[in-house]
């Protein structure tokens, strides 16, 4: 085959090649999966993104991870099951439009027909208390949002070529993927691995509601120690320094550095906490920093 140089562009334009050959592999099936197909399958079960904030480097590299793996497996000639998916519910989801629409969700607020079209709150906005909207709105406007927020990564994986079967394309808020959850909970009720039960939890004061240790951050700040002074069964008393004298209620034990000279005759007794005047054991424990507390 000869190439006439006088036909080729005398500057690459890479974004113009990038569009073409993603053109071509989507139009080949070259990432297609194949379910009917003979050969070993190779699943990539990819958590899916939560679209409820900006894209970053983070995300480009995390997810090219995976697909070195799968292009490294389709290489061994095996039929590899790679999906995308969108993690669009759940409180990130709620966070990220109030945020964005600086709205507030209030089921007795009535119904606002066309509310779904609400643009992003400006600046000023944002200094006065946040707009209440029914159940109803607030649920379009975060599927308006999603749907933005979704076309963004998409177009961001789909330019960087990543080896994804895009017709296996899912959400977690679509029927199927809600009806799915819904009988696995069953599922795992039959079969006792869901109970109620009264527990401490971490409440979300903002939301009103319970927060798994996946939706915290922690962060370290400043504190200041409270002293709180201990009795002890058959005499005698101790101090204790906390950051968290509102834990005291639910204080189960007392422990201390087993070679702190201070402690040595309490171990094996109990204390007595202050104003429940609950008895708790006290032993001691190599976790405690003998400086502090």
């Amino acid at each position: 085959m000869t190439l006439d140089p006088t036909t080729l562009s005398p500057h690459f334009e890479s974004r113009e090649a990038e569009a073409k050959w993603e053109r071509a592999w989507t139009d080949a099936g070259v990432y297609r999966f194949d379910d009917a197909g003979r050969g070993e399958t190779f699943v990539i079960d990819t958590p899916p993104p939560t679209v409820s904030g900006s894209l970053h480097v983070g995300h480009v590299f995390s997810y090219t991870q995976t697909d070195v793996l799968a292009r490294h497996q389709r290489m061994r000639g095996r039929n590899v099951f790679y999906p995308m998916g969108w993690d669009d519910n759940g409180l990130p989801t709620e966070r990220r439009v109030q945020n964005y629409f600086h709205v507030r969700c209030e089921p007795g607020v009535p119904y606002e027909p066309g509310l779904g079209q609400l643009p992003m709150a400006e600046e000023g906005a944002r200094k006065t208390p946040p707009r209440k909207v029914s159940r109803k709105n607030f649920i379009e406007l975060c599927l308006a949002l999603t749907a933005e927020d979704e076309k963004a990564f998409k177009a961001l994986w789909q330019r960087l070529a990543l080896s994804v079967d895009w017709a296996l394309e899912y959400s977690t808020i679509s029927d199927r993927s809600r009806r799915l959850a819904q009988l696995s909970f069953l599922d795992l009720h039959r079969k006792g691995h869901v109970y109620s039960v009264e527990a401490p939890t971490m409440w979300d004061v903002d939301f009103r509601t319970a927060v798994a240790q996946a939706e915290v951050e922690d962060r370290p700040q400043r504190g200041a120690f409270h002293h709180l002074r201990f009795g002890v069964e058959g005499g005698g008393e101790f101090v204790v320094a906390t950051t968290r004298p509102e834990l005291l209620a639910a204080c189960v034990a007392v422990t201390a550095h087993p070679e702190d000279p201070r402690y040595q005759a309490l171990f094996g007794r109990r204390a007595v906490t202050p104003l429940f005047r609950a008895p708790v054991p006290i032993f001691p424990s190599t976790l405690v920093d003998p400086e502090k507390g």
